[in-house]
Formats: structure tokens, sequence, C-alpha cells
């Protein structure tokens, strides 16, 4: 008997299971066996699909609405995320074969020479030297004779009580000459460039008739390689630790970080396009007649630059010209990031102000300075001393989100060098040479903006992100000392002996 209860009863239409009865009843019938199958299964499509077919619509633009988010989270994460470390972790502890520092009443004194980046590294070489020749190392003197012409002392760019304290287990290191040495006789000796342990080791022979040796330049006078591991990590613990800025700089630096953050992510891009480094380039591309005879002008009377004439051509095509504000633009747009970026200017004065910067803003309207950033009020301590003011902009570019340098100069490398030592945080390495090739493609009309454009110039970057890398040694056919020239800098990579796998962590 089949039940007859409401759930099987139907006004409309017989019950399956009375077609089911009527048909066993029956003699066999192949014909209706055919219809009551038909008919069951276009009941059975017909309830399977109608819920779906209902809410299609729904499902549809919800799936889209998923796919959408899921796209810009990809696309978030490779425009922002750091490159993967790959475990690999900060090692700066001596070795268990170092031993602490041997006081001797000798020392060395150093006029550190350039911009603040380049002094950083000297000194930090300067530190390493005096460790290798057993020397009390006296606080250096700053550069001012440069382009900037900056005033500034040690103690007014970084903390000097907190250099000598964090390196006190390494070298000795005392603010001023003791007084009774001022009218001795010193060593005056121009340290030669990227020089190794045995060089040094020769210099220490001048202790014998000297008690003071004086160093008139500190830039590349320690080699990037080939040095013991101990040494190699005392100029990180220099570099990192040992010299921070000074409190007034670390703070308001700190407090524009700050600033910057809550309108969320950002990048920094240090725009090299300022007058002294396109002068001292030769570069002039997309500047007016009027702007290149200018800056001709400045490099011939500037007497330490030693090329006096360059092809600004050659210098383009070669990759090593900053790249202009306006490549800059089309560089940031093309690997992704939206016009509402924002983006922070690490840089002096850019050379023709708004007039090249325009063509940057018509990119990404949200860019920043010191000046927007900070109040007037804030940045008048710091006014008129160009290392204290390229302090600032070095604290936002260690702590941005990415780091872009147009030209790869003291400041970029030793900014690439720091976010890699921090955790390998973004940072993009612009291929200058294979970008003009592009850019002069886009000029004659051969290529346009767009997605094949875009797919080029993020295929060309894939692996300049700031991924862990060993540091490069040097150019192939380059003889002689030019070759040490070549080597990828110490503090652009301190990659592998102050970056170590998780692994091996022992030291």
């Amino acid at each position: 008997m089949v039940p007859r209860g409401p759930l099987f009863r139907s006004s409309a239409t017989p019950s399956i299971f009375c077609c089911l009865s009527k048909l066993v009843s029956r003699p066999f019938s192949l014909t209706g066996c055919f219809a009551l199958t038909l008919y069951v299964s276009l009941l059975f499509i017909f309830f399977l699909f109608y819920p779906l077919h209902r809410n299609f619509p729904d499902d549809l633009e919800r799936e889209e609405t998923l796919f959408m988010e899921e796209t810009q989270q990809v696309i978030e994460e490779r425009l922002w995320r750091p490159s993967l470390s790959r475990g690999f972790r900060p090692c700066t502890k001596p070795t268990s074969r170092y031993e602490g520092p041997k006081y001797w009443n000798r020392y060395l004194t150093v006029r550190s020479n350039g911009g603040l980046n380049q002094m950083r590294a000297g000194i930090c070489d300067m530190v390493a030297v005096a460790r290798i020749l057993n020397a009390t190392l006296v606080i250096p003197q700053l550069d001012k004779r440069s382009f900037w012409r900056d005033s500034s002392t040690f103690s007014d760019i970084f903390d000097e009580d907190h250099f000598i304290a964090t390196l006190q287990g390494d070298v000795p290191i005392i603010k001023e000459l003791p007084k009774e040495l001022d009218s001795v006789a010193r060593a005056r000796k121009h340290f030669t460039s990227w020089s190794g342990m045995k060089y040094y080791l020769e210099i220490a022979e001048l202790w014998k008739d000297y008690q003071v040796i004086h160093v008139p330049k500190s830039d590349s006078r320690l080699s990037n390689n080939d040095l013991p591991i101990d040494i190699q990590r005392l100029r990180c613990r220099a570099f990192y630790y040992a010299l921070r800025f000074s409190p007034p700089i670390e703070q308001l630096g700190k407090k524009l970080v700050g600033r910057l953050k809550s309108h969320g992510r950002y990048i920094s891009l240090h725009l090299r396009y300022e007058k002294d480094m396109l002068s001292f380039t030769g570069c002039t591309y997309g500047l007016s007649d009027e702007e290149a005879e200018e800056l001709k002008i400045m490099r011939e009377n500037t007497n330490h630059w030693k090329t006096k004439k360059i092809n600004a051509t050659e210098q383009r095509i070669g990759g090593y010209c900053p790249l202009t504000p306006k490549e800059m633009g089309i560089f940031l747009k093309a690997l992704g990031h939206p016009p509402s970026t924002w983006i922070y200017i690490a840089a002096g004065e850019i050379y023709g102000g708004d007039a090249h910067l325009s063509e940057l803003r018509s990119y990404f309207p949200n860019l920043v300075f010191k000046e927007t950033v900070a109040t007037s009020e804030e940045l008048e301590p710091f006014a008129k001393h160009a290392s204290q003011t390229a302090a600032l902009d070095y604290i936002i570019s260690v702590e941005s989100d990415v780091f872009v340098p147009s030209y790869s100069g003291n400041m970029a490398r030793a900014l690439e060098g720091h976010r890699r030592f921090l955790g390998h945080r973004k940072t993009f390495s612009p291929d200058r040479k294979g970008l003009v090739e592009v850019f002069d493609k886009m000029e004659r009309g051969k290529l346009k903006e767009g997605q094949k454009l875009s797919s080029r110039i993020t295929e060309m970057h894939k692996f300049r992100q700031g991924a862990p890398r060993k540091r490069l040694g040097a150019l192939p056919g380059v003889k002689g000392r030019g070759r040490f020239r070549t080597e990828e800098s110490f503090y652009e990579n301190p990659f592998p002996e102050c970056i170590c796998s998780s692994r091996n962590l022992t030291n």
C-alpha cells in the first residue's frame, strides 16, 4: 500500500507512486516505462536546478564581488608586501674568537667627506680601521666644504654618547684628542681606496714613529669583501645600531612617519633630480637649452669634479642618468600603483621646480615633501643644514612601505642595505638602462601606456625588489684595482656576513 498522506497527494497531478502501482499491476510495457522514466527525469532536473535558476543573478554577483576582492588582494600584496626573507635574519654578534678592545695610547683622527650617507659609510669604515690598527678613534670631523656647505658637527647629526657607548666593547672612542697631543707631529695619510687587512697591517707600522694618524678622507677606504667576518659585523653594528641620529632628528622623523602612515601606505621616492646631481652626471634629457647650459657651467666651475665634458646622450643610453620625474611617474603607474597612492619625495630642491614635478604629479597627485608633512616651526631648527634634513628623509624612507630611488647614489645604496637588514622591506631598484629603451620606444610611438607596457616593466623588475641575495662581486673583464670600484657596496647589501639563515644564528 502506497502512503496517501498530505506529503504525497497533489490536486493537480497524479502521484508518481500511484503510477508506479498501476504499472506494476499491468503487463510490462516499454512505452509506459519510457514515459515514466522521462517524467521522473524531467521532474528531478526541474527541482534540482530550480533553486539555482531562481537565485542565479544574486550568486553571480556575489561570485564576481569575491573575485574582484581576491584580485585586489593579489594586486595589493604584489605592490606592497615585503620580499620573502626566506628565514634570513640580522646577525651582528661577534664570533667566539672576538676579543675586547685594546687600549693603546695612539689615536686616529678623521675628516669625513661628502654628503650625509657618504660620511656615514666612511665613519663606520673608520671604526673598523681603528679596530684593525688597535687605535683610539677620535669623533670624526664632518665635511663643511661640500656642495651644501653644511656647518653641522657630529653631535648635530648623530647621537654622540650613544655612538661611543654602543661601540665600547669594540673600539675606544673619545670626543676630542687629548690637549697634550695638539702640537705633536701627525702622520697625515690618505688611505688607499678599497684596502684590506694586509694594507692596514702595513699602515700599523706608522705607530713606531707617530702617536696620531690623521685621515683627510674617509669614503671607500675599506674593502667591500675579503675581510674577517668580525670586522664585517663590526661595520654593521656601527652602521645599524651605533650611528643613530641625534634625538631632535629622530623625534621629528618618527613624528612625520606617523603622519604619513595615518593616510595608509606610502612610497618614498628618492628623486635625484637636484641641480648638483644633474650637473655632476652631465644629464640634460628633458631640460631646456638654458637649463642644460647652466648645468654645464656649474660642472666646469667645480674644481673637484674631474670630468668636465660629458656626452649627455651616451650617459642616458648607458643608464647613468637619474630618471626624470615624468619617467618615475610612468614607472610607478606601470607597476600598478593607482593615482591615489601617497608618495613622499625624499630629496632636496628639485631642479626646475613645478615645471618638472608637474609631470609626475599628473600621475600621482598626492605628492608630499618635508615641507608639506611638517610645519615650518618644526623644520626651522634644521633649516640651512642639508645633512640634517637629509637625515629626516632617511628616517622616513627606511620606514616607508616601498622605497624607490631614481638613481643609485649613496643614499639609495645605504637605504637598500638598511631595508634588507630590517627584513627585506620592498625596495625597487629601477633598471635605468632597460627603462630608457622602453621610454624611447614610447617617444617614437612604438609603445603606449597600457597593459603591454605594464607587463613589460613588471617583468623587468621581478627580481629587483630587495629579496635576499648575496652581494655582487666585481664586473667580469675589469682588472687591477678598478675592479673594486665595480663591486656592490657592503652597505648596499650586507649579505652574507650580517644577514644569516635562521638555522645558523649561533653567533
